[in-house]
């Protein structure tokens, strides 16, 4: 999976994770997109961890384990921001 598709994925993840989890956060655009790759890293990492599978490409499994990942990033970022 290439760059530009992780940063894609990142960023429809993170939309949704910002709809699941609304709440004012500071950054906007640009902390979407950040907390959406680095969440989709995460939960595909946790997704291995715990036998899910792996992250093999642009399919709905991977979705769902970087929309995981990036309500995880999410609540530990408000965390830290408050």
């Amino acid at each position: 999976m290439g760059i530009l598709s992780w940063i894609i994925m990142g960023l429809i993840a993170g939309i949704v994770a910002k709809l699941i989890m609304p709440g004012k956060d500071p950054g906007g655009f640009i902390i979407t997109i950040c907390v959406g790759v680095v969440g989709g890293f995460l939960g595909g990492f946790i997704g291995s961890l715990l036998g899910l599978g792996k992250v093999t490409g642009f399919n709905f499994r991977s979705f769902l384990m970087a929309v995981g990942g990036s309500i995880v990033l999410l609540i530990i970022y408000r965390l830290f921001k408050r």
